[in-house]
């Protein structure tokens, strides 16, 4: 099973910062699964690769969305103090 994942941003700044927070999970991850995130411009890629359950590939992308949610909180927080 394989799920892709496009987000896109304002500028390249917030699209960098997401990519950086979810990379983490591109180095460790169970047997089975693979994860990779990428950044083109303004755009950040994710790719998932699961080889087990539909229900380990569901949970997966839950905590990348639930990542990339903090990420893009945290910079609309930044923002409040430019």
């Amino acid at each position: 099973m394989e799920a892709e994942i496009k987000l896109s941003y304002r500028n390249n700044r917030e699209a960098e910062a997401v990519a950086k927070a979810v990379s983490p999970d591109n180095v460790k991850v169970p047997h089975g699964l693979s994860i990779e995130t990428t950044r083109s411009g303004s755009i950040v890629f994710t790719k998932v690769i699961c080889d087990t359950k539909l229900q380990t590939l569901i949970a997966t992308i839950d905590d990348l969305l639930c990542c990339v949610s903090i990420a893009e909180k945290t910079f609309s927080a930044a923002k409040k103090f430019e």
